[in-house]
Parts: C-alpha cells; structure tokens; sequence
C-alpha cells in the first residue's frame, strides 16, 4: 500500500518597513535612484560610524504585532548577526535574536474546512542588506548598497501550514493587514514583501517532523505555489527512493520551475550572535504601547462588516473594494463626497478594474483622487456628459488625475442639449436608414437600436441617448 505524505510548511516573511528614513541613519528608503546614491557612513559600515534607531521602525513593528495577536517585549535589545557576504557591508547584519521585538501571536486565515489560526513564533526587527548585481557583459558582480540599512521585520511563523492555498491565504492575510496600517507597502515585486518557505514532509500520522529545506528567491504569490509543489514532490521522491533530505537552503528559478541547492542551512551558533554592544536597550513604556494600540485602523474584516450594513453594494463588490486599502479609500472618500455609493461601486469595479488589467497597475499606485471621480459622477447625473463621454474621460483621469469638469470644458465634450441641432441630426439619421427605419415600422424594435447609434456618432457621442431614442420615436411615428 502506498505511503502518504503530509506537507509542513513555515514562512520566514520580511517586510521592508514604509519610513522615510533608513533604520539607523538618515538615507533616504526611496525604491530605485542610481546606485549607491542613498548611502552615509553608517549604511555602509564604515569604521567609527555609529547607529541609532529611527523610532518609527519600532512604532511599525508594534502596531504589527499588536495586529497579529503578539505579545510586546516592552524591553528588547539589538543584537549582531556575523556572516560575510559582499552586500553586508559591516560584516554583519543589525537584527534580534535574544528579545525579539514580538512574540507567540496568531492571525485567522480561511481553508476549505473553514478558519485556522496560523501561528507568529516571533517577530523581530533587522536591517536589510545591500543588493548585488551581476554585469554579464562585464563579467562581474557590482553591489549597490541603496537597500543597505533599510529597515526589515521578519514575521516568523509556527510551522502550522500544510498546502500551498494555506500559505496564500497566510500571505493575503498579512499583506493586508500590513497595507491596512500603512506600515509597508507590500509589492512583492519590488522586494518589499519576500517569503522563504521552510518545508518538509512526514508520513501522515507521524509525530515527528520530517527535515525541512528552506526557499529562497520567490517574488510572486504564483512562484511560492509552484516552489511548495516542487519542494513537496522532490522531498517525496527522495524519501520513496530510500534517501534522506538534506538540510540546505535551496533556491527557486521561476523560469525553469525547479529549485538548486544554495548551501548547508545554518543554526543559530553558525552566526556567533552577541548584543550589539553600539545599541542601547529599547524600552516601550506602558503609555506608548496603548496609544500605538489605540491607533490602529479599521482592519478588513471589520470594514466588510461595516460596509453591508451602511452601503447598499453586493458582497462581490465589498470583498473586491477591501481587498485593497487605496481602494477602499476611494471608496470612502468618493461617497463622503456626496457620491451615491452602487455608483461610485459600479466605476470602481468597471472602469477602474479594467484599466488597471490593461495596464498592470497596482491598486496601490492609482492616482485619480476622490474629489475628481465624484465630479465625474455628478457631470453624469446632472447629464452634462454622456455615460460613453464620462468613460473617454476618466481614461485620462486614470492616468493623469485630471480635473473632468475643466477637461470636458476644455475638449468641448457637454451633452450638446440644443433641440434644434439634435432634431435635425435626427431627421438626417432617419433619410439616410431607409431600410432600418422600415424594419422599425415594421415591427422590429430593434432596428432604434441602430438608429440610436448612429445619431450618437454624428454628434460625436455628445447627446442624451434617452432624448435621442424620444425624438426618433416622435419622428418615426408620424
């Protein structure tokens, strides 16, 4: 009889936090700028240099950890990780091993047999390293340490997963939670969320965990699925086959869909930890602690909740709208304006969700604020613009944030409301569809359809089509 296998899984998420200013100087954390631009002595580990910490990391990472159910070292130390690589430019890396800034917490994801707490062993904060780049024209490696120094938490689950879906479900989870606060951004393609899967297997009903392995370089939600399916059948066939799983840290290539083995996986003792001796202890005083507490937003859940009872939308239209947080602050804001909610919900998930396909914007980055996309929906209302005139518009919009009311008066785009213009346009639709306009007379309804078309297109889409389809009826019928 076959053996079966169940799949244990653990995550080790980092987080680039979304300050300003790195962890324990004053460069800058802006993504991209030509390399080696946003340095100082202290991000690059020059002698004599001396860190302090940027208060907001530690803020970010307590308002996380109160969100992920963790308990708060009030008191915590730094400590000194020692490896050599070329993109650690001390020589080792400033993180937490000893008093982790957060510890034993939880956060609720949904499986096909309903909720499950995953559990947060810990969470700690660190600094990043710098980034290498491999010039193959040259023949060489350059490093780049603008990343250097910016400021990383490292959410370290249990062990507690057992597929693919509950690793994304866990992932969502916290990728929203943490756009929610605003304490990162999130975008797994620009590294500002990466994952290593920790990963092994164990024949169903054993006590014992198996050996794990540990992923690397997986920067998509869709590569971390494919890797744990990789993972768990490589582990598999190896345990069939009489081998054993060795320990190692083994890297992904989404290109080929299969991983190589990096290197051993070091322990703890590999990295001679010791508390940094530049860094004083860090306090969180009772008072500080419950003001981070009492600032924490509205979370999904709850916004799902508050919604169905306040918004008269389709639940399809509240999971979609809050499964973003810049979504559901245009949302909010575009209704505080006065805008009818199913009409601000219909562009939304219309219009907006169209063009970001097209174009592959994330919601994050959506740049139309909610003051422009009520005017939009008040032109319609008002019907000064057409519906197919609003869409021309808001394309623009979508992409420069443009003013419509200027716009469509600078374009030229109002309905055009003149009765004799729009009567004569009709009259000349009419002469010139002999066929359509018998098809009509003869009872087929359809045919105003066309009509309606093609006076809409001779006033350049800039008539009401319900006057259109009332004058042509008026007309025919005499």
């Amino acid at each position: 009889m076959a053996r079966e296998y169940e799949t244990v899984i653990g995550l080790e998420v980092h987080v680039e936090l979304a300050t300003k200013t790195k962890i324990f100087c004053g460069c800058s954390t802006a993504f991209g700028g030509e390399p080696n631009t946003h340095t100082c002595p202290v991000c690059t580990g020059m002698p004599g240099s001396l860190p302090v910490l940027n208060k907001k990391v530690l803020e970010y990472a307590v308002a996380v950890g109160l969100a992920a159910n963790c308990k708060i070292t009030q008191y915590c130390k730094f400590d000194r990780k020692n490896y050599f690589y070329p993109d650690n430019p001390q020589n080792y890396q400033i993180s937490q091993l000893y008093l982790p800034i957060c510890r034993d917490g939880y956060v609720e994801i949904m499986t096909e047999s309903g909720t499950k707490k995953v559990g947060i062993h810990e969470i700690h904060m660190e600094e990043d390293a710098g980034k290498l780049i491999h010039d193959e024209w040259e023949d060489c490696t350059l490093v780049d340490y603008n990343r250097s120094g910016v400021p990383l938490i490292e959410i370290v689950s249990e062990p507690d997963m057992r597929s693919a879906d509950e690793v994304i479900a866990y992932l969502e989870k916290l990728r929203l939670m943490i756009q929610y606060l605003g304490a990162s951004d999130c975008k797994l393609q620009e590294g500002s969320m990466r994952a290593d899967v920790n990963l092994s297997v164990r024949e169903v009903g054993a006590k014992e965990f198996g050996t794990r392995t540990e992923m690397k370089n997986l920067n998509s939600f869709r590569a971390i699925a494919r890797a744990i399916e990789d993972e768990r059948a490589r582990q598999i066939d190896l345990l069939e086959a009489g081998e054993a799983v060795v320990q190692e840290t083994r890297r992904w290539d989404d290109g080929k869909g299969v991983s190589y083995a990096m290197r051993s996986k070091e322990d703890a003792q590999d990295y001679r930890y010791f508390p940094d001796p530049d860094l004083t202890p860090v306090h969180v005083s009772d008072e500080w602690l419950e003001q981070i507490r009492a600032s924490q937003p509205e979370f999904r859940e709850e916004k799902i909740e508050r919604y169905r009872r306040e918004f008269d939308i389709p639940d399809y239209d509240i999971e979609i709208i809050t499964g973003a947080k810049r979504m559901a602050d245009l949302f909010e804001e575009t209704v505080a304006l006065g805008a009818e909610p199913k009409k601000v919900s219909n562009w939304l998930m219309g219009e907006t969700m169209r063009l970001m396909k097209e174009t592959e914007t994330d919601a994050a980055d959506l740049c139309f604020t909610p003051g422009h996309l009520a005017k939009l929906i008040s032109l319609v209302d008002a019907k000064a613009i057409t519906n197919t005139v609003a869409k021309e518009v808001f394309e623009v919009m979508f992409a420069k944030d443009i003013d419509p009311e200027s716009y469509v008066e600078e374009k030229g785009l109002k309905t055009v409301n003149d009765e004799g213009a729009l009567r004569a346009t009709v009259e000349r639709v009419i002469a010139e569809n002999p066929q359509s306009v018998s098809d009509y007379l003869g009872g087929k309804e359809k045919a105003i359809g066309f009509l309606v078309g093609q006076t809409m297109k001779a006033m350049k889409g800039k008539a009401d089509p319900g006057s259109v389809n009332t004058l042509l009826k008026e007309l025919l019928s005499k």
